[in-house]
């Protein structure tokens, strides 16, 4: 790697606000963390840059098991019912099925 041309790499806090979860990791998000002034004191005692995010896997739903099946099946007939079925086409040409 070239000296000189990459952001810092260290230790960071990520925080999920709407979930109340934060977890410590390292990242070289921590260089514009600290440029907003933005520190937590951690659980060993130390002080951390912090960078809050939207959404992390405490409040995705794809984690928490909340995510929806979207029925498919379901709109599909719906569709057909709306605009009627499309015939069925062969290498012979359409044909009424």
């Amino acid at each position: 790697m070239k000296p000189g041309i990459h952001p810092p790499y260290g230790p960071v806090v990520f925080r999920d606000r709407a979930a109340g979860f934060a977890f410590l990791t390292r990242s070289t998000a921590a260089a514009t963390a600290t440029a907003g002034g933005r520190t937590i004191e951690w659980e060993d005692g130390n002080t951390y840059p912090v960078v809050d995010v939207e959404i992390s896997s405490a409040s995705h739903p794809f984690y928490t098991g909340t995510a929806r099946v979207l029925d498919t099946a379901g709109r599909v007939e719906r569709f057909e019912r709306r605009y009627g079925k499309r015939p069925k086409v062969t290498a012979k040409g359409p044909s009424d099925a």
